[in-house]
């Protein structure tokens, strides 16, 4: 292992882990766990817990946690989302007292898998989550009904497949930034979550960015950034 402390990163030979990312934009490295192999797993996330105090992965299968977690039985893993998240006591001191306002809000009960990763990565960067699930636009009603949860947000992710009308509704409805989601849900000439994010690309209401297909982690990057940025 070779550590450049001038530049900031740890060349693993297989991996060069940013270890000043964090420094630098207020969020240590996250690892795409999709992929690799179970050896460079183990590394990765020994050497960034020891720089950072924290790891968060995300993508990963149950096998892949159970390689973790044999070398930090304090290791968490949430099966719908699969997220691997790994603190140290004093970084879960640090984010105990969540901060801000972000609402999650999710169309169907079947997008929530990426509404739980955008919800639960956000939670992982401390800050305070609003979930609002199964509120899609055949029953607008139940959205309706939230919309004071909407408006006391400091900013929205919302997560939709099918037709991605949702996303549209809840621009209409709140003064905050809207990040859009579109999943991979729906029957055929939805493509796989490409004709929602078109739709989403192509919202006449104002106030949404849009991230990619099934990308929930990252609308919660972006989502806490402006969350920080509002408690600033």
């Amino acid at each position: 292992m070779d550590m450049d402390s001038e530049n900031g990163f740890v060349d693993l030979g297989f991996a060069m882990l940013d270890t000043d990312r964090k420094r630098r934009t207020g969020f240590s490295e996250v690892v795409f766990c999709q992929g690799k192999e179970d050896a460079h797993l183990e590394k990765i996330f020994s050497t960034l817990y020891e720089k950072n105090g924290e790891v968060l992965g995300t993508r990963a299968s149950r096998a892949q946690f159970d390689i973790v977690h044999r070398i930090f039985p304090t290791a968490e893993y949430s099966e719908i989302p699969r997220l691997i998240k790994v603190q140290s006591e004093k970084r879960r001191l640090e984010v105990k007292d969540k901060i801000g306002k972000i609402a999650v809000v999710s169309a169907g009960t079947a997008d929530s898998v990426v509404a739980e990763e955008a919800a639960e990565c956000a939670e992982f960067w401390g800050g305070a989550v609003e979930r609002i699930y199964d509120v899609g636009v055949s029953g607008i009603h139940r959205l309706l009904s939230k919309t004071d949860i909407l408006n006391s947000a400091h900013v929205v992710i919302a997560v939709a497949g099918m037709e991605g009308a949702l996303v549209s509704v809840v621009g209409g409805l709140v003064s905050v930034p809207v990040i859009a989601v579109p999943t991979s849900i729906g029957y055929g000439a939805n493509l796989g979550g490409i004709s929602t994010l078109l739709s989403m690309l192509n919202s006449c209401a104002n106030g949404i960015s849009v991230v990619n297909i099934d990308n929930g982690f990252g609308a919660a990057y972006i989502a806490t950034q402006i969350n920080r940025a509002t408690i600033k």
